[in-house]
């Protein structure tokens, strides 16, 4: 579910809406608010994962993919393909 604002100006009122959109009706519905730049502000809220502190910087990402791909192939995959260019 995705929370959505709309808004014109800060003295308009707001209506808060959740949106389905794992269902095709409810990704139109947010493909037409989209469209409405000037009227419509949305709001998507943070996955859970990254509420609970389960999420990896980038440097991170790397070095596990590194670290699997030596243990895999038992050599660094990096080097090989820096030495082909």
């Amino acid at each position: 579910m995705r929370t959505f604002v709309a808004s014109k100006n800060k003295r308009m009122n707001t209506v808060t809406a959740h949106i389905d959109v794992s269902r095709p009706l409810g990704r139109k519905i947010v493909r037409d608010l989209h469209k409405h730049t000037r009227t419509v502000k949305i709001e998507n809220p943070l996955p859970q994962d990254f509420i609970d502190g389960n999420y990896y910087t980038l440097e991170e990402v790397l070095r596990r993919g590194d670290e699997r791909l030596i243990a895999h192939y038992g050599e660094e995959m990096r080097l090989l393909i820096e030495n082909e260019r």
